[in-house]
């Protein structure tokens, strides 16, 4: 885009390309800033200054980040928000911070909120309410899931209330009425995939499975990683835990876990969950220092990351949704058709649904998964698709098959019924006194015989009369004098075709 475009009429600005390559180096907006009055006279430090002090009033990490991706903010930048620490990382360095992969990009990175406007060429700051509708249009035509749609949502109010408070914006452009909008999920059925205990196991077992182009440290990292959230964690909770959160209390191994709110809880670990921990510390152990005590002035051992990339950082969401994707698809067909769905929040589901139709309290579960009220676990659990045998589609099925049935009675008495009557018009042809007449009907007889063996007897009984007559046709007392033999010597009753 050039350095100097013509300005967009109403509340629509130039686009300026200088802000992005000029003498300023951090990039907060992970699209095309956009001058405009209302941030400090085209000076993008003070819409920066805006958006650090907003982020700043949260104090968990992850909160920052996942209000940030909703936003459009750059990653690195928003990572590096921690009070008393370093200030953000300058564009022209970031590149060079460590040889880590790129981290992957979201499905809909697209229609984060600075994205959306800087593609329609608006200023956030001049935004109004018909445009956030518009954002959300965009996102429905897109299949964005109405979670999803709710908690950009969500955060973009947040925002511009805090924009507000300071003067910096005159009225909040998403507080308007949203019942129009179809947000709402509390009565909705969830559309989250419900594993069976098998589908988890099969999880598990591909976890493990070597595959081309896997080490024996990733693989049981993969394990680890399956393990952990069959314990209710979310993504963002396992993602940054520490091996100093692993500790023993009450005579178990236990986590402490941050979740949403900056609130703690301990978060027992199974068996399984324990074996696949130490199995995965052990092996990255043997190739790092992580297990060696911190020389003086180094940072805790403590502090490292439980699960860690290969060069000992805390990994990210986004990667983990797409390690669990990648080992359902590795799994075979018990996972086939919902590979594409899965993630760390079905095996949360997973945690929730097994504990409750266990007969687990569901104040326990509540406290296990770090729901805020109970009444969240319980509607996670009746929002989860039913167990088969809570539904009545098995009676329904055993009514349709007795009307089946039914019916199937009715024809084979129809069908009797006809049998009956070729038989007679058989025997008929047998009391005729044309040999043809005769042969004729043998076959028929034959015929009726082989397709329903419920007749032999009749039938046999019938041709005993016929061959005491004394005048026969000699190839018509053949033919009656070997069905006959056929229908009452056992063993040479021939299959119906």
């Amino acid at each position: 885009m050039p350095a100097d475009t013509e300005p967009i009429p109403d509340r629509h600005v130039p686009v300026r390309r200088e802000h992005l390559t000029g003498p300023v180096p951090v990039i907060v907006v992970d699209a095309e800033l956009l001058e405009g009055t209302a941030t400090g006279h085209g000076d993008p430090r003070a819409f920066e200054a805006l958006l650090e002090g907003w982020l700043l009033g949260y104090s968990t990490p992850a909160t920052r980040m996942s209000y940030g991706d909703a936003l459009g903010l750059d990653r690195a930048w928003v990572r590096s928000l921690n009070p008393g620490h370093s200030p953000p990382v300058p564009a022209s360095q970031r590149g060079r911070q460590s040889a880590s992969p790129p981290t992957r990009a979201g499905k809909y990175r697209d229609l984060a909120w600075f994205r959306w406007c800087d593609r329609h060429g608006l200023h956030p700051m001049t935004a109004a309410g018909i445009d956030v509708k518009r954002w959300q249009a965009d996102m429905v035509a897109t299949g964005m899931p109405k979670s999803t749609r709710a908690h950009r949502l969500a955060v973009v109010s947040e925002l511009y209330r805090h924009l507000v408070e300071h003067g910096a914006a005159v009225a909040n452009p998403a507080g308007f009425d949203r019942k129009g909008l179809g947000l709402g999920t509390s009565r909705d059925t969830s559309t989250t995939v419900v594993l069976t205990a098998e589908q988890v196991d099969r999880l598990l077992h591909a976890a493990g499975s070597p595959r081309r182009g896997l080490s024996p440290l990733m693989g049981l990292r993969s394990v680890a990683v399956v393990a952990l959230f069959t314990l209710g964690l979310r993504a963002a909770e396992l993602a940054t835990l520490r091996r100093g959160d692993l500790h023993l209390t009450r005579g178990r191994r236990a986590l402490q876990v941050t979740g949403k709110g900056d609130k703690t809880r301990i978060v027992y670990l199974s068996r399984l969950a324990a074996d696949a921990l130490d199995a995965y510390l052990a092996e990255r152990d043997r190739w790092s220092r992580s297990a060696v005590l911190a020389l003086p002035g180094q940072v805790d051992a403590h502090r490292t990351p439980l699960i860690a990339t290969r060069d000992e950082r805390h990994l990210d969401t986004r990667d983990l949704w797409a390690l669990i994707r990648r080992i359902a698809r590795a799994a075979g067909p018990e996972l086939a058709d919902i590979a594409d769905r899965m993630g760390p929040h079905v095996l949360r589901h997973f945690y929730v649904t097994a504990a409750a139709e266990g007969g687990a309290d569901m104040t326990h579960v509540q406290a296990d998964v770090g729901h805020a009220s109970v009444d969240t676990t319980q509607r996670v659990y009746n929002q989860a698709a039913r167990h088969p045998d809570r539904s009545a589609v098995d009676i329904v099925e055993a009514a349709l098959l007795s009307a089946r049935a039914s019916r199937t009675d009715a024809s084979d008495r129809l069908s009797k019924a006809e049998m009956h009557r070729r038989a007679l018009e058989a025997l008929r042809a047998l009391d005729s006194d044309d040999p043809v007449d005769q042969i004729i009907g043998v076959q028929q007889l034959q015929h009726l015989a082989d397709r329903h063996p419920g007749l032999d007897r009749d039938i046999a009984g019938r041709l005993a009369v016929v061959l005491d007559r004394p005048v026969l046709h000699s190839r018509v007392a053949l033919a009656v004098a070997a069905l006959h033999s056929r229908l009452t010597e056992s063993g040479h009753r021939p299959k119906p075709p």
